[in-house]
């Protein structure tokens, strides 16, 4: 299948987003697929804001949701690779606050693998706490964890990036959206594609989320997952649309262009001219690390380091091959070291449910198949 079908890729891609918004479901989307370090799938389709009519195109940011912990991730690994940080430096040792309630050995690895044990803000966190960044800071380091750093794995839905971010502008100097641009994506050459919190002067990129049809799922009153992701800042299109959401560093989240997102896992294979990180730490960073019970969501869980460990529609892969992130209103990116593709899928319909992404990774599974053992 090969050559023919990876020719015919823009087509048949663009013709299934435009499908997916002709069906009805979909407002606007927005798809990107690099194939060792070529921009082969552009497509758009749809409108970035009803109310006013505007189309979507490449240019476009979407809000990302947790897809963004990908690039969050993505950047941790840069700044070990460059010898910034270590895997193992202890949180409290450059966040002092932080070793309150018994946490002194929470490493960076345990924030990575969200096993860090401090899953939950304060139950009463608004969206205005969340944009202020000292403020979560100071509830993180004041937290009780659930369990010994280590011993559980437990989704950290609102707390990662502030655990992962404070740790690394202790540690550094520099905030993570700063690293982010320096040693990311403006190599990359995506600097106005990524980020943590928007600048006020790209807003009017920025698509307007549309709400899911059909009413709110919540998770069970008084259940870890309730706890875990209060009420104030549970993900929704009312909060992605805040103008203070967007433009705070909030990095459990981002506001991305397909392009840009793709871009990143394109840098972390090593296909983009400018490798992120060497041959053994993208095997590392790939590799599954973990397979149980989620403490958090209550479902059983696999994670790989900072990712998830397989692609979005379950196709089959290589053990340590696929790794990526999924966003709670639908969006994903994603890589796959064999098949050499970087993928990303926004969307702006808030829900969560990945049947467009595992639709697109699927078409694209077919196009750029993964070659035999021992083919590149």
């Amino acid at each position: 299948m090969g050559d023919n079908a990876a020719g015919s890729a823009p087509t048949r891609v663009q013709a299934a987003v435009d499908r997916l918004v002709a069906d009805g479901g979909e407002v606007g989307l927005q798809v990107a697929v690099i194939h060792r370090g070529g921009l082969v799938v552009d497509a758009v389709s749809g409108l970035a804001d009803a109310e006013q009519g505007l189309p979507v195109t490449p240019h476009t940011l979407f809000f990302a949701a947790s897809t963004a912990k990908g690039v969050a991730s993505a950047v941790a690994h840069v700044l070990v690779e460059r010898g910034e940080l270590t895997y193992d430096l202890r949180v409290a040792d450059v966040w002092p606050e932080f070793a309150a309630h018994g946490k002194g050995d929470v490493t960076l690895r345990h924030v990575l693998m969200h096993t860090a044990g401090v899953p939950a803000p304060p139950y009463t966190t608004t969206a205005e706490d969340l944009c202020d960044w000292d403020r979560m800071c100071s509830a993180l380091a004041d937290a009780e964890p659930w369990w010994e750093p280590g011993t559980r794995f437990g989704y950290h839905a609102q707390t990662f990036g502030f655990l992962l971010g404070e740790t690394v502008r202790r540690a550094t100097g520099r905030s993570l959206s700063w690293w982010l641009r320096a040693v990311v994506t403006g190599p990359l050459g995506v600097e106005d594609d990524v980020h943590f919190g928007v600048a006020p002067a790209l807003l009017g990129r920025v698509a307007r989320q549309e709400p899911a049809i059909g009413p709110p799922s919540a998770p069970e009153p008084g259940s870890p997952a309730d706890r875990a992701v209060p009420p104030g800042i549970r993900a929704s299109a009312a909060l992605a649309n805040r103008r203070d959401v967007l433009t705070s560093d909030i990095p459990s989240q981002g506001t991305v262009s397909a392009r840009g997102a793709a871009r990143v896992f394109a840098g972390l294979l090593g296909h983009t001219g400018v490798p992120l990180v060497s041959p053994a730490r993208l095997a590392e960073l790939a590799r599954p690390a973990f397979e149980g019970p989620d403490e958090v969501m209550g479902m059983q869980a696999s994670w790989a380091f900072g990712f998830s460990p397989q692609r979005p529609s379950g196709v089959p892969s290589r053990a340590g091959s696929a790794f990526g992130m999924l966003g709670a209103n639908g969006s994903g990116a994603w890589a796959d070291i064999d098949s050499g593709v970087a993928v990303a899928v926004l969307r702006n319909r808030f829900s969560p449910d990945w049947t467009v992404v595992g639709r697109i990774d699927r078409l694209v599974a077919e196009l750029f198949p993964t070659p035999p053992r021992g083919e590149t």
